[in-house]
């Protein structure tokens, strides 16, 4: 029985222009090749920082390209994050997010996160009570792990807020073209007039994972200032990789790409939650409008940490354990990641995890 993952947040192979990746690649060493086989600048390949810059109508000046989001992320956490700082992350939140913060030495304040993102009511009376954060972490499209989106009145409190507190909103914002369902929001980046956004993207989700190129959009000096620390890191990123990705963009193979994406996990998302109220009628989850994950909240008497184990042994099926998401609780949710699921396996998975359900209830 072969294993199915609905664990990492990965496209499957089937969704992968690779065709379009190796023309993109032969293009780049046509059009420019000693600009990519050289070191190049920490600021990333100048051609597709200028494509990014265009796309969010900012100066190239406010763009860093990076070795993947989670480069990005960890730039901006070291830049702003010093030990006892306090900083703001969304309850549940990605677990990769509170791991770098806690190993900077923050001071990690969870905020609840509802059906359209997190609670600004809540934030609010944690600032009026005296805290004050350097960051608030926000996931503002499809937020992984919970794949709720953050609504347009929303965003612009929590602009308010930034500017009334003196805080940086990081918008951390990979998934936010992978949208099947529903408007597209405007960014925070977009709407911010006091420099208090730095918006960080990635082409994982809308390309592949193993280009690992991302970037961050904000202040000039912001950017010049991780800029210098990421020459003393790494000298510069791929020239290979951004120049390739470059050329994906500006051939428009990536407009293509992100349409078949979102159309197969739009399918796969439907699919999921038919499956879910069929085998699983007392999970209790959001349907997502886009993304790559759904979380699920289970009845009290599944222990999610031992479903993890016995899904994958007994079953064969992968999941993620909710309480990785969390500083405290998260004992009877899930994520489900149903990005690299294949549309035909996913009826097959839920049936497994349903089944391991059921006999994590008998053993208890």
């Amino acid at each position: 029985m072969q294993l199915i993952s609905f664990a990492r947040g990965a496209p499957s192979l089937d969704i992968i222009d690779v065709d379009g990746l190796k023309s993109a690649a032969v293009r780049a060493f046509e059009a420019d090749p000693a600009g990519i086989t050289a070191y190049g600048t920490s600021v990333g390949y100048p051609k597709l920082r200028a494509w990014i810059a265009a796309k969010h109508g900012v100066e190239a000046e406010q763009v860093i390209v990076t070795n993947g989001s989670m480069q990005a992320d960890a730039l901006l956490f070291a830049h702003l994050v010093k030990p006892g700082d306090a900083v703001v992350v969304e309850k549940p939140t990605y677990d990769r997010t509170l791991l770098n913060l806690r190993n900077l030495g923050a001071e990690v304040h969870p905020v609840t996160l509802e059906s359209d993102g997190i609670d600004v009511g809540e934030l609010r009376a944690l600032l009026e009570s005296g805290v004050r954060p350097v960051l608030a972490h926000i996931i503002p499209n499809f937020q992984n792990p919970a794949g709720v989106t953050l609504s347009a009145e929303k965003r612009t409190a929590l602009i308010a807020l930034a500017q009334e507190y003196g805080f940086t909103i990081f918008e951390d914002d990979p998934y936010a073209d992978i949208r099947w369902r529903g408007e597209k929001l405007p960014t925070m980046l977009s709407e911010d007039t006091a420099g208090v956004v730095v918006h960080a993207s990635s082409f994982t989700k809308t390309i592949a994972p193993g280009l690992r190129v991302g970037y961050l959009v904000g202040p000039k000096a912001t950017i010049a200032d991780i800029a210098k620390k990421a020459t003393t890191i790494y000298i510069s990123p791929s020239m290979v990789a951004q120049a390739i990705t470059h050329q994906f963009c500006v051939n428009g193979d990536i407009e293509r790409s992100i349409a078949k994406v979102s159309a197969t996990l739009g399918e796969r998302a439907r699919l999921l939650a038919e499956g879910l109220r069929k085998h699983i009628p007392d999970a209790t989850f959001v349907e997502p409008d886009g993304g790559y994950f759904l979380w699920v909240e289970l009845p009290d008497d599944v222990d999610t940490t031992e479903l993890e184990t016995v899904a994958q042994r007994d079953f064969n099926v992968a999941i993620v354990k909710g309480s990785d998401f969390l500083l405290d609780g998260g004992r009877h949710s899930v994520r489900l990641a149903f990005s690299a699921v294949l549309t035909e396996e996913v009826e097959e998975g839920v049936q497994r995890l349903a089944a391991a359900i059921e006999a994590v209830r008998k053993s208890a």
